[in-house]
C-alpha cells in the first residue's frame, strides 16, 4: 500500500527512458499504489499526458504549484478543497496589476487558474514582489532561479497535498513524495516520507539536507523515485 505523489517535470518524466520504463512498469504492477501528479503545471498542460499510452493515468492530480486539485479519471474538482482555495484568490486580474509595479517581472503566458506566475532575474525586487502580494492575501514561492509564483496564502503543493490525504482518509504513514525544486520544498514540511531526485535544485538539496525523513538519491528523475520506494518501502 502506497501513495506516490510526484513532481511532474526533472522528477516522474526525468531520467532516463530506461528509468523511466521501469518506474512506469512497476507502478502498473502495484494492486494498491494511489498515484498523485503535484507539478506547478497548468490542468490543461498535464492533460496531454493522460492520453499518453506510456505514462500511468494518475488517481489524482494536485497543479498549479498547488492552487488546483482534481480527480484523475474525471478531471473534476476534489471539493470542498478546490472552493476553499478558490475563496483564498484575490484575482488574476488584481495580481497581474499590482505586480507591474515590479521590474524584472514577466508573466507566463501558460495555462493557470488561481495562482499567478512570472520569471524574474537578477534585477528583480523579490522583497517587493513579496510586499504586494502579502498585501493580497498572498504567498510568494521561488524556484529553478527565474520562477516565481503568487498563490492565495498558505496554498502551496504540501498542503493541497495534506488536505487531500484527510479528504480521501489515506494513512500518512504510506505516503512518498518526490520532488526536484523549490516549489517541492512544501511536499518535505508535510513530515511524509520524501526522496528528492538527483540533479535536484541546489538549493532544495540543501533545504532538505537534515530531514530525516527524506532521501537525497544521486539519480536523477524516474530512477531517484525508484531509490525512495525501496529505501522506504521496508518501512511502508
Amino acid at each position: 500500500m502506497l501513495l506516490l505523489a510526484t513532481d511532474l517535470d526533472g522528477t516522474f518524466l526525468g531520467g532516463s527512458p530506461a528509468d523511466r520504463t521501469a518506474l512506469y512498469e512497476w507502478i502498473r504492477l502495484q494492486e494498491d499504489l494511489c498515484l498523485v501528479f503535484v507539478t506547478g503545471r497548468g490542468l490543461a498542460s498535464v492533460q496531454p499526458l493522460l492520453d499518453d499510452a506510456e505514462i500511468p493515468n494518475p488517481d489524482y492530480i494536485i497543479c498549479d504549484v498547488g492552487a488546483t486539485v482534481v480527480n484523475g479519471s474525471n478531471l473534476q474538482p476534489m471539493q470542498p478543497l478546490q472552493k476553499d482555495i478558490e475563496k483564498k484568490w484575490a484575482g488574476e486580474e488584481l495580481v497581474r496589476t499590482r505586480m507591474e509595479q515590479v521590474s524584472g517581472l514577466t508573466y507566463q503566458e501558460v495555462p493557470q487558474q488561481n495562482r499567478c506566475s512570472f520569471y524574474y532575474d537578477a534585477t528583480t525586487a523579490i522583497d517587493v514582489a513579496t510586499q504586494i502580494a502579502a498585501e493580497l492575501g498572498c504567498d510568494v514561492i521561488q524556484s529553478a532561479g527565474r520562477f516565481l509564483d503568487v498563490l492565495p496564502a498558505g496554498v502551496n503543493k504540501g498542503s493541497t497535498l495534506t488536505q487531500l490525504i484527510q479528504l480521501i482518509n489515506y494513512p500518512a504513514g504510506k505516503v512518498l513524495v518526490a520532488g526536484d525544486t523549490m516549489n517541492d520544498r512544501s511536499l518535505y514540511d508535510t513530515g511524509f516520507r520524501g526522496v528528492v531526485v538527483g540533479e535536484a535544485e541546489p538549493a532544495l538539496v540543501q533545504y532538505t539536507l537534515h530531514h530525516i525523513h527524506v532521501l537525497q538519491s544521486s539519480n536523477p528523475g524516474a530512477a531517484g523515485i525508484l531509490d525512495g520506494i525501496r529505501w522506504f518501502g521496508r518501512n511502508m
